[in-house]
């Protein structure tokens, strides 16, 4: 059983308000923002029983206003990078904004982060909904999209829902930091993580996918056993993960990942429709912004589970089908369960 509560966060520029919605179980507490479908708290409990924050963020709306490493939010219309913002469609050519070196990242200058959501209570939940114009950033299509995120006890599942006018790619996922120790611990070198992955794509200088789909035996990639973060970069990976791993193909409810805190009990595990995730484990963050009260987020003091579809897969042939037409809904369900372990 949730409960199901909201108030006023802020207030924008225009004068419009955003709205926190906070969803409470026994074991589990957050809190989302009507503005960028934003998660701005995520309580859970230790071994002891205390609770503690473990997404990164801010304490006033003006530092999501502001920009920031998307701590939170719903990202999209594509989410992760296009290259050279290109695509065609029909053998028409799209131009989308470049924010990301030569690169399209996470939807453009203005995504579905920096946009106020019309919001709806449910029962164990709050369902956001907004439209793209056709247009928008460049992508064709008017794009209807529902996210909905419903706590089930120490389950939250986060849905996203889209229909579109024109064939266009769409790709939406939830780009939360976290850092099972609570949020303002320095690093997350103490953290285990595994990926059920036995493929990853290798990307270039700009981090665009070659179009290889790499195996990960016998690579510093292979994460499906569990390594210790800190041991693996510092030995194996010099500079940290910014990759997509890639999951199976089959839309069904499946293991996606599993983060291990051993020294508080603290487990989160993931499970999703997607193909893929982008494992990325905060290399930019650089302790310039100051979080919620006060923390400072160097880097390595977060990771991000962005399931999602592959990266650039709208120019690259051999990856999932990124498009998404007219008459079609793109549908797709990813579940976080926190829990914890009695030390080992």
């Amino acid at each position: 059983m949730s409960v199901v509560s909201s108030d006023v966060f802020g207030t924008l520029p225009d004068g419009r308000l955003v709205r926190r919605f906070t969803l409470r179980s026994d074991s589990v507490r957050l809190s989302v923002l009507s503005f960028g479908g934003i998660i701005t708290s995520l309580e859970t409990r230790d071994r002891h029983g205390e609770l503690a924050d473990i997404v990164l963020g801010f304490d006033h709306l003006q530092g999501y206003i502001n920009k920031h490493p998307y701590f939170g939010a719903v990202v999209g219309r594509v989410a992760n990078r296009i290259a050279e913002g290109k695509f065609s469609i029909d053998e028409k050519e799209y131009q989308l904004p470049i924010n990301n070196g030569p690169n399209s990242l996470h939807g453009g200058l203005k995504g579905f982060d920096k946009m106020l959501w019309t919001s709806e209570i449910l029962s164990n939940g709050v369902r956001l909904s907004m439209t793209s114009a056709d247009g928008e950033e460049g992508y064709p299509g008017e794009l209807k999209v529902w996210v909905t995120y419903s706590l089930d006890g120490a389950v939250l599942a986060i849905n996203y829902k889209a229909q579109t006018t024109k064939t266009t790619p769409v790709n939406l996922t939830n780009h939360s930091y976290f850092n099972l120790a609570g949020h303002g611990c320095p690093n997350i070198y103490d953290h285990e993580v595994s990926i059920e992955a036995e493929n990853y794509l290798p990307v270039d200088k700009t981090s665009i996918p070659t179009g290889e789909i790499a195996s990960v035996e016998n690579t510093n990639f292979d994460l499906r056993n569990p390594v210790v973060l800190g041991d693996h970069i510092a030995n194996k990976l010099a500079g940290g993960f910014d990759h997509n791993f890639c999951l199976n193909f089959s839309k069904q409810r499946s293991p996606c990942a599993r983060v291990y805190h051993r020294p508080s009990g603290r487990l989160l595990e993931i499970e999703t429709t997607q193909p893929g995730v982008q494992f990325y484990t905060a290399n930019f963050l650089d302790g310039s912004l100051k979080g919620k009260e006060g923390a400072i987020y160097p880097k390595h003091s977060a990771f991000c589970l962005e399931t999602q579809n592959w990266p650039d897969a709208v120019n690259k042939a051999n990856f999932p089908d990124a498009l998404l037409r007219p008459g079609e809904e793109y549908d797709h369900t990813t579940w976080f369960k926190f829990s914890v372990l009695e030390q080992l």
